[in-house]
């Protein structure tokens, strides 16, 4: 009886293993917190700024410290079964986004198919709130000799005009203000905002390894946070550019109240920021996280210093396109983004 219930046992772990391994996504059940019964699902797939990295941190933040259930998809590749965000028609389980309360998209240049891309147009069409990063502004784009109808989700869309990074989140890819991997930022704060609860604990600047990125599309409904400067090196200390660039500050984070194509109006944030060195920034992470407690209804409950701290070691690899072998040498896996077990001591 006991060589029976030690061999269940082992069956009963190695299936458990098994399964977690063969996920193509990430999920962390909430705890206690203002989150608790809701679900962020945040959608990666993006070849420079390791959102892989990012977002799965910010999933054990938003889980651990405030509740939430969350969710983190990936770019696979099919044939492998590895992320590699290279592919750039495949993230599975975006199924996850028919009972979600808050989809997180950090995406770039993507051609899905439209059962999976389906999910994502339903749940904007819902009208529910987005928080797009960085390249999500220009997260799809459609071959021309494409029958989808998502095309026009495209960011060149003429008939939707800059599609869905113009229509949802505020504005679409134009260029980089700064010079990409050689001119960081410096966002400084909108004094006139200076109250709003998701400025709560977050300093009048904040650091960015990210370049500025062009805005040029916002109205005067939507609320702008944040400026960014573009600094003329990669380290804060690098003063500030003196070319003609010097007296412009792009937007770098902002509400918009979107009206989806469904005729639906929802909200999202948006920030310019991204890179995976960028959330080494205190600031930065507490404006993120407030952000997504105001989008998931807890905007009176953001506390005067919301906690966001680290769950487990946070070693961020740099900004980067990487080529196709590199990413099959790592071999990595929804898997390899889960909560590390503390070490003993």
């Amino acid at each position: 009886m006991k060589t029976f219930r030690m061999v269940t046992l082992f069956l009963g772990l190695f299936s458990f293993a098994t399964c977690e391994a063969a996920d193509p996504f990430l999920t962390i059940e909430g705890g206690a917190g203002p989150g608790n019964g809701q679900h962020i699902v945040f959608v990666t797939g993006e070849e420079y700024y390791r959102s892989e990295e990012g977002m799965s941190m910010f999933a054990k933040i938003l889980a651990r410290h405030h509740g939430f259930k969350c969710t983190v998809l990936f770019a696979i590749d099919s044939a492998s079964g590895y992320i590699n965000p290279n592919r750039n028609t495949h993230i599975p389980g975006l199924a996850a986004l028919e009972h979600a309360d808050l989809m997180v998209i950090f995406a770039r240049l993507r051609e899905l198919p439209d059962a999976e891309m389906k999910h994502i147009a339903d749940y904007i069409n819902a009208g529910k709130p987005v928080l797009g990063i960085r390249n999500a502004t220009h997260a799809f784009r459609y071959s021309r000799d494409s029958s989808s109808p998502y095309k026009n989700w495209d960011f060149q869309s003429k008939e939707w005009a800059g599609g869905f990074g113009q229509q949802i989140l505020g504005d679409t890819w134009i260029a980089h203000y700064g010079t990409f991997q050689k001119e960081a930022t410096l966002a400084h704060i909108n004094i006139s905002q200076r109250h709003h609860p998701v400025l709560r604990g977050v300093k009048d600047t904040i650091f960015c390894h990210s370049d500025v990125n062009s805005v040029e599309r916002l109205t005067t409904n939507d609320i702008v946070l944040f400026h960014g400067q573009v600094l003329s090196g990669l380290n804060r200390t690098d003063p500030a550019v003196t070319d003609q660039r010097k007296d412009t500050r792009m937007p770098f984070a902002w509400f918009k109240n979107y009206t989806a194509p469904s005729g639906k109006s929802g909200r999202s944030f948006t920030t310019t920021a991204g890179a995976s060195l960028d959330w080494l920034s205190e600031d930065l992470r507490r404006m993120m996280v407030n952000a997504m407690l105001s989008l998931t209804g807890h905007e009176k409950e953001i506390p005067d210093r919301t906690n966001v701290s680290f769950i487990d070691s946070y070693t961020p690899k740099p900004t980067g396109a990487m080529a196709d072998s590199v990413w099959a040498a790592e071999k990595l896996t929804p898997a390899s983004f889960a909560i590390k077990a503390a070490k003993p001591e």
